[in-house]
């Protein structure tokens, strides 16, 4: 196999990954930083990206049981997850629900076509399952693709900078916000910082993920 892909993948990585441990800001995001670099690679060098992809078909792999790894610290946090489920509930179907409506009317607020509206409408759920509901609804699925994953990638940037800027402390709520608004790469961030957080947004993704799913093909509907 052909080790261009995930050795590539990993040094990036590793090197942004370094430069934002000595300085911790938004545009220093690994994530973000390494997303353009590779992108920029891949261009200037003519490398096709489904062959960057086949040569680190192995991280696609272990993606998979990075996801299910977040069952750990919601096993952890189990007793206390318990004790707020109430406001979970109502915060994954608030949060769901304004995730939908907002991106809808601000794309068309903005002049978007009906097709753009429907794509961007499910892009705060994991791509697999945004992609389902887009095809569904009438969408443009590689749209939906792509802005799911712009989503992700900010929320991983700036969330936690942006909660802590509008005074949002709690650790529940934090958790609740990140889940629901940037699915796993928000996660991944917010677990990071505080594994309690991380528990109720690996949740909080899962359930959403659900509750778009079941509500979103009723809600366009009215929404047209």
């Amino acid at each position: 196999m052909n080790p261009l892909g995930i050795t590539l993948t990993l040094v990036v990585f590793y090197l942004f990954s370094e430069l934002h441990s000595r300085k911790r800001a938004f545009y220093t995001n690994p994530v973000l930083l390494s997303i353009i670099t590779i992108a920029v690679i891949l261009k200037w060098f003519g490398i096709p990206y489904g062959s960057y992809m086949d040569s680190a078909v192995i991280l696609k792999f272990l993606l998979g049981p990075a996801v299910v790894s977040l069952a750990v610290p919601v096993y952890k946090g189990r007793e206390t997850i318990k004790a707020y489920a109430r406001e979970i509930a109502l915060g994954v179907a608030v949060g769901g629900t304004v995730a939908i409506l907002s991106a809808f009317y601000i794309a068309r607020l903005l002049g978007g076509s009906e097709e753009v509206l429907l794509s961007i409408a499910p892009k705060s759920v994991t791509t697999a399952i945004a992609i389902g509901i887009s095809e569904k609804i009438g969408g443009i699925p590689a749209l939906t693709a792509v802005l799911v994953i712009l989503t992700g990638i900010m929320g991983n940037a700036v969330g936690p900078e942006l909660l802590g800027l509008i005074k949002v402390r709690d650790r529940i709520a934090r958790g609740l916000a990140m889940g629901v608004s940037s699915h796993g790469l928000g996660t991944a961030r917010i677990i990071l910082d505080d594994e309690l957080a991380g528990a109720v947004s690996g949740l909080a993704m899962a359930l959403n993920g659900v509750f778009t799913s079941l509500l979103l093909p009723h809600l366009i509907e009215v929404l047209k």
